[in-house]
């Protein structure tokens, strides 16, 4: 059993930077695939970042502005955002799952309860 839970989330200017956390419980986190998705209101859900063994994923809307990153020591996966649009208001969840394609479909077993993040124009 993993439980989730994300912090960092606020209000931001368009332009600026938020760093998003995810703590996860368990001794096993090293063998998890990591990742970020976000839900705008009236949206569906959508994926934003993976980590795994395999490498780092993105979506072309945040390459180059969001990077994923973790610490297995600390049980925690980042979400540096930099460089935030308007359209990046949402909902951030964090994910886990042992298994890389799952996770990153938006089938990972484990979910947070998620972070709102509002960039203002």
């Amino acid at each position: 059993q993993v439980q989730l839970v994300e912090s960092g989330g606020g209000l931001v200017h368009a332009g600026g930077s938020l760093r998003l956390s995810c703590a996860a419980s368990g001794r096993t986190f090293s063998n998890y695939a990591m990742a970020w998705f976000r839900q705008a209101p009236g949206k569906e859900r959508e994926f934003v970042a993976a980590i795994s063994w395999s490498g780092k994923y993105y979506a072309d809307s945040v390459k180059g502005r969001f990077t994923i990153s973790r610490d297995n020591a600390r049980n925690t996966v980042y979400l540096q955002m930099n460089s935030l649009k308007p359209e990046d208001t949402a909902v951030y969840y964090c994910a886990a799952d042992r298994n890389v394609p799952r996770v990153r479909a938006g089938s990972g077993d484990y979910w947070g309860q998620g972070t709102q993040v509002t960039v203002s124009s």
